[in-house]
């Protein structure tokens, strides 16, 4: 597999990257993992938005999904569509989300563009040749994190979590890990809702994973202090996701 990083700023788009937004590519299948707000104008760079086979999203907090209505004006609207539907899996209630952030009064619309599935907690999915895995996560809406596996390697993304055996248990053993780090230590950080660079790193650590890297850091945090508090807590490599770089996984 294949990840490139769309974008990768925490809770907000920032000045050098949008928010959460994560193309995986395997066996000439095209997905995206969450489509934060910005997101979207990003993605023109690494891949053809027309050409993108699923979009799969975590949990329905704006920096997540918002730009599912933007893709929703890109296929149905461009003057060589409608293009084909697309699946696009979430949460319950994914496609009432996005309607009204459009602005639309039924799902009808959105419905033109997208085929929606609900994630169910600890479920599998074949998508195209990749083999999804959802866990809920601990976070003040449904979130789910997700294990994406292609031809004996595994990715597994967190979503937005606080501290959740969860997760640990969902990224055994994987190749690499890709981890929100939104808090610091030493604050007064709210449950359940996200994790310092420590805590990433713990997490790895105990899921026995190969390669850790941080993700969605808010641009108000400073995203060499997250990789400071990681370090010393997991034995493998750690890095911080870097907008518009690839990893092959």
């Amino acid at each position: 597999m294949r990840l490139t990083i769309v974008g990768c700023s925490g809770s907000v788009p920032g000045p050098a990257s949008p928010a959460s937004c994560y193309l995986v590519e395997a066996g000439g299948h095209q997905m995206l993992l969450d489509l934060g707000n910005g997101a979207l104008g990003a993605l023109y760079s690494h891949a053809n938005p027309y050409a993108i086979d699923a979009v799969l999203l975590s949990h329905l907090h704006a920096d997540h999904c918002f730009d599912l209505a933007s893709l929703y004006v890109a296929r149905y609207y461009h003057p060589d569509g409608p293009f084909p539907h697309i699946p696009v899996y979430g949460p319950p209630g994914t496609d009432e989300r996005i309607a009204r952030a459009y602005g639309m009064e039924t799902t009808e619309e959105i419905h033109k563009a997208f085929t929606f599935v609900e994630w169910s907690e600890d479920a599998h999915y074949d998508i195209g040749p990749l083999h999804v895995t959802v866990r809920k996560v601990a976070h003040p809406v449904p979130c789910f994190a997700m294990r994406v596996e292609h031809e004996g390697r595994s990715l597994v993304y967190s979503g937005d979590t606080g501290p959740t055996e969860a997760l640990v248990t969902l990224a055994q053993g994987a190749d690499l890990l890709l981890c929100e780090s939104s808090f610091v230590e030493g604050d007064d950080n709210d449950a359940d809702l996200h994790l310092t660079g420590r805590e990433a790193g713990d997490h790895a650590q105990r899921a026995g994973v190969d390669r850790l890297l941080l993700t969605h850091i808010p641009p108000w945090r400073d995203r060499d202090r997250a990789l400071s508090e990681a370090t010393p807590a997991f034995d493998g490599s750690v890095e911080l996701a870097q907008p518009g770089a690839s990893y092959d996984v």
